[in-house]
This record gives structure tokens, C-alpha cells and sequence, in this order.
């Protein structure tokens, strides 16, 4: 039988998790949802890595920023969402700068929360504010993706890039050819071109 995606929902707030377990449960066909109250009961998670992390920013003890770095070296390439009941930009960030591949407002519907989940599971961009990507120069890719792309342009094959960020080769080929779509482009060669004259990389 075909089975649907992991989630790992990190938050400290029963009511919140039950009640986006329930709405996940009943928008995504399969999904299953494993929850967590802290950073430290996520560690503490047996079994295959998840397909995706939900993590609140404000948990106690290890706050969620604090925290991404200790789920991407537990699971490599696993995207992270954060969930917080503030936007502020600072955090926002702090938060995409450390990793996060997107950041939720708990004040969110279901379905943006939903739509955004999703777009996550495909591994697709986060799409940006009307002038935010020129002012800040992320073209619409992933945190994940710019890293990539960076390595593609020093020149380094998809097993060389999967050792330095510890993925697959099979999920660095799935970020070049999501990064070749965003750029428009349809080799490695003009990703870096393209790259270096719109100052993604230096």
C-alpha cells in the first residue's frame, strides 16, 4: 500500500499540536504525524527520518532557533518549517538563515498552513513578497538550494556537494534541478552564469 509522508510537529502546546495533527490528518492523503514537546523529545524520535519538521520557534528549555541545527545534523536534507505566533522580520531571518525553508505564523488559515506544507514536501521554493526577492537577492531559492548552487559554481559534482552538506547524491540532483527552473536555465554551466550576473554568488 502506498504510505504518505512523516511529519514531525516540535511544539509545547498539547491543544496546538492535537489540533494541526487533525487538520494535517485530514487534508494530506496518508500523512502521519508524530509529535514531540521539546527539541529534546525530538532527539529522543526512533525510526527513518521524517519527511518534514514543524517546529515551534518559542518551545521551553532549547528555543526553536537554537534547535534547527540539532535537526539538520539528526536528519540531513529533511526541510524545517518553523511555526511561531510572532512575524517578526528579524526572526523570519535568523530563522531562514539558519536553515528553516519557511517560517508560519501560527495565525495562519488551515489551508495556507496547508499549502505551505506542501509546497515544502515537493521541495519548492518560498514564494516571496512582490519586491522582496531583488531587494534580497534570493531569486525565490531555498536556503538549501543557494548552498547548492554556490558548490555547482566552484565547480563540484552532486556526490562532491552531497559530501560537504551530507545529502544524497539522488536529493543534491533533485535541488540543481529545481535551482536550473527557478533560474530559467537548462544546464549547470548557465546556473553559474546566471548565478554570478544576478549577485547570488560571489
Amino acid at each position: 500500500m502506498p504510505t504518505g509522508p512523516t511529519l514531525l510537529l516540535v511544539d509545547d502546546h498539547a491543544l496546538f499540536r492535537t489540533g494541526l495533527a487533525m487538520v494535517l490528518a485530514s487534508a494530506i492523503p496518508d500523512v502521519r504525524v508524530n509529535e514531540a514537546a521539546s527539541i529534546q523529545d525530538a532527539m529522543r524520535q526512533e525510526g527513518e527520518a521524517p519527511d518534514l519538521v514543524l517546529l515551534d520557534i518559542q518551545l521551553q528549555g532549547l528555543n526553536g532557533l537554537d534547535g534547527i541545527g540539532l535537526v539538520q545534523r539528526r536528519w540531513p536534507g529533511v526541510p524545517v518549517l518553523m511555526l511561531s505566533s510572532h512575524t517578526e522580520p528579524e526572526k523570519v531571518r535568523q530563522a531562514l538563515a539558519r536553515g528553516a525553508a519557511d517560517y508560519l505564523s501560527k495565525a495562519h488559515t488551515a489551508d495556507q498552513m496547508i499549502a505551505a506544507i506542501t509546497r515544502a514536501l515537493r521541495g519548492e521554493a518560498v514564494p516571496l513578497p512582490a519586491g522582496e526577492a531583488n531587494d534580497s537577492g534570493h531569486c525565490g531559492l531555498t536556503p538549501r538550494q543557494f548552498e547548492v548552487l554556490d558548490l555547482l559554481c566552484q565547480g563540484l559534482s552532486n556526490k562532491a556537494i552531497g559530501r560537504r552538506l551530507n545529502l544524497s547524491e539522488h536529493t543534491v540532483r533533485g535541488h540543481v534541478q529545481a535551482t536550473l527552473a527557478v533560474l530559467d536555465v537548462s544546464s549547470r554551466s548557465e546556473a553559474a552564469f546566471a548565478a554570478r550576473q544576478r549577485g547570488l554568488v560571489h
